[in-house]
């Protein structure tokens, strides 16, 4: 891809960002009163600019030198998202987790995880017309794409990495709660690099279902039981494993 490529993407992510960081703003000062609403609004801002800058972010991953270039590009976005999006999850795995351990109720998680994948679609369609105006060179070749599968191995052992990235991913969001939040971000982008950089050849390393719904729709519509088997139940499936590990087995070892 040509400099010029990379740098219309670069902008286009800076935009998102900055459009959906007004928008929060704008939500908190109009909608304070109204909590719920207030609450689906944000979480589907944050969760729209995590899914439209990924989709960008995953058309860089062919940028020489690789995979540094595009490891790089997956640690400084995901330190800009952790900057910006103070309080939101933007996955429904890591709202699942408060919900079973009792941290919020059913209802509102259940809003929460509403607004995700409203806003996993949106991103879609977002950047769907985005690519349509053919602003950079890798944005034709987007379009034409049908279900760009990030499965390279079998259901089996996808199942297994999804699970497993899961469990490390919310172990280690509950065991930096108390670390400052200027390197907490810096911790959580590093182990979301680390976790792309092991397993994204082989499932994508999403271990995000509102996520991985935005990425890759086609791949759910054509083959549903397999996508949804890795990339909705394994992330989830792995969130419950840690909310009982944290909440009922360390608890009593300690």
């Amino acid at each position: 891809m040509a400099v010029g490529g990379v740098g219309t993407s670069l902008l286009l992510m800076a935009s998102i960002m900055v459009t959906v960081g007004l928008c929060r703003r704008l939500t908190r000062r109009q909608l304070r009163s109204r909590q719920r609403l207030c609450a689906f609004l944000l979480e589907m801002f944050s969760t729209f600019q995590i899914c439209a800058c990924t989709n960008e972010l995953c058309l860089l991953g062919n940028v020489e030198p690789k995979p540094h270039t595009a490891l790089t590009l997956t640690y400084g976005f995901t330190v800009l998202h952790g900057l910006t999006l103070t309080g939101s999850t933007c996955n429904p795995c890591g709202t699942l987790q408060p919900m079973w351990g009792g941290g919020i109720s059913v209802k509102m998680g259940g809003l929460k995880i509403g607004a995700q994948f409203v806003a996993a679609v949106l991103a879609r369609v977002f950047m769907h017309f985005i690519w349509s105006l053919g602003m950079a060179e890798p944005h034709f070749g987007a379009l034409s794409q049908g279900c760009s599968s990030p499965m390279q191995t079998t259901e089996m052992q996808a199942f297994c990495i999804e699970l497993l990235f899961s469990v490390v991913f919310q172990l280690t969001i509950l065991r930096v709660e108390s670390v400052n939040p200027k390197y907490k971000v810096h911790l959580i982008a590093l182990l979301i690099t680390m976790l792309v950089y092991a397993g994204g050849n082989l499932t994508g390393a999403i271990f995000n279902p509102a996520l991985a719904f935005s990425l890759h729709p086609n791949c759910f519509y054509d083959n549903f039981k397999s996508y949804s088997l890795v990339y909705w139940i394994a992330p989830s499936l792995g969130t419950i494993l840690v909310a009982l590990i944290w909440d009922e087995i360390l608890p009593r070892i300690s």
